[in-house]
């Protein structure tokens, strides 16, 4: 209780000042939730996400960010006690708060590379686990990459090996970032060490002075270290790759080896098998398998020279795990898409063939000179 009409003046300018505060933060909130809402309303059906992805983003982003912030923690604590900053270092390493709030709050996990990535990881994993499977025609005949294990060309043995292994790692690593690594491409891995190491930086917003100067260097090596632990080549998808390249297929075996693959529910492994054949990034290969329409996989499967048999199993099988894909529509082209000559789809294709950045930049420099003439043309 207030002793004399000062103090209880100034509690009172205290608590109306804290009022204003958040009714102005809830007036910020009630016009993000309207803009998401308008967003949401005028959003096509196509692009809009179910339930299921977007509950597998969540954990998704959960995981690889508390993977991160575990790892960028405990070595800044680390890094700190040995610079004879122990509270410090207790700070760090204190319980609090998930920084994928602020990560979120920032804007930064809005980068299209990022959600691309993920939002094909978890679109792969769905349409993997709904896959048709069924007995092949030897009952006894293991499965595919377990047969690969004892191939006769040592690098695809390995192949199989690393795999397997690969998607074991992928599987366990669950949503309480437990997992040490991220799994995601090199350029991106960094990006999302350095926003978390910037995220735990402003968990702690009262350090000063030497504090400020010796908590910045510990989490800025704490960065570095995971960026370096790092290693590309162990990643799900580039293994995949790396044993499809091994395998160097003909048209013939890479028919079979995609059909063994997709009964197994090894999507992966099939996306690998196309992008290899084509010579495509497997980002871009599985951007062209997961898309619905199915337009450019056609297209795509007749360049590698797939027959019509194969392709027709191959199109029923992605259609029976992924509802969005007409069937029908597929069914009724089918003949149009076996007829297509692979050369004239690999000439069609050839822009895919490109490297992404190039890709980009030229759509970029294409977009810009439109914008300019438009400027131009307009009157004045």
């Amino acid at each position: 209780m207030p002793i004399n009409d000062r103090e209880k003046d100034a509690g009172g300018r205290s608590g109306v000042t804290t009022l204003l505060e958040r009714a102005a933060a809830a007036a910020v909130r009630a016009e993000d939730r309207l803009c998401g809402a308008i967003e949401d309303v005028f959003l096509a059906d196509d692009a809009r996400l179910d339930d299921r992805t977007r509950l597998g983003m969540t954990r998704l982003l959960a995981q690889l960010t508390g993977a991160v912030e575990a790892t960028l923690r405990r070595h800044a604590a680390r890094l700190l006690i040995a610079r004879d900053e122990a509270a410090l270092a207790d700070r760090v390493s204190a319980p609090a708060l998930p920084i994928i709030g602020r990560l979120i709050a920032s804007g930064l996990l809005r980068d299209p590379e990022v959600m691309r990535e993920l939002l094909g990881r978890i679109r792969q994993d769905a349409i993997a686990d709904a896959l048709p499977t069924s007995a092949p025609d030897d009952p006894e005949r293991s499965s595919l990459l377990p047969r690969l294990l004892h191939h006769a060309n040592p690098a695809v043995g390995a192949g199989a090996a690393a795999l397997l292994a690969a998607e074991s790692r992928r599987r366990l690593s669950g949503p309480d970032g437990t997992s040490s690594s991220s799994d995601l491409p090199a350029e991106l891995q960094h990006r999302l060490v350095w926003w978390s190491a910037a995220a735990v930086r402003t968990d702690l917003p009262d350090a000063a002075g030497a504090t400020t100067s010796a908590l910045d260097r510990a989490l800025a090596e704490a960065a570095q270290h995971v960026i370096a632990a790092h290693h590309e080549r162990d990643r799900l998808e580039a293994v995949a790759l790396q044993l499809a390249v091994a395998l160097d297929p003909t048209p013939a075996d890479r028919a079979r080896l995609l059909m063994e693959a997709l009964l197994d529910r090894r999507l992966s492994l099939c996306i690998a098998l196309i992008a290899q054949g084509l010579g495509l990034d497997y980002a871009d290969t599985r951007e062209i398998v997961l898309d619905p329409s199915g337009d450019r996989l056609w297209l795509t499967l007749r360049a590698i020279d797939l027959d019509r048999a194969t392709i027709a199993r191959f199109g029923l099988s992605l259609a029976e795990a992924d509802p969005r894909r007409d069937i029908d529509g597929f069914a009724d082209t089918l003949n149009d898409i076996a007829e297509i000559d692979c050369v004239a789809a690999r000439h069609a294709l050839a822009p895919l063939l490109l490297h992404r950045d190039y890709r980009a930049a030229l759509t970029a420099f294409a977009r810009g000179t439109r914008r300019t003439s438009a400027v131009r043309g307009a009157p004045a």
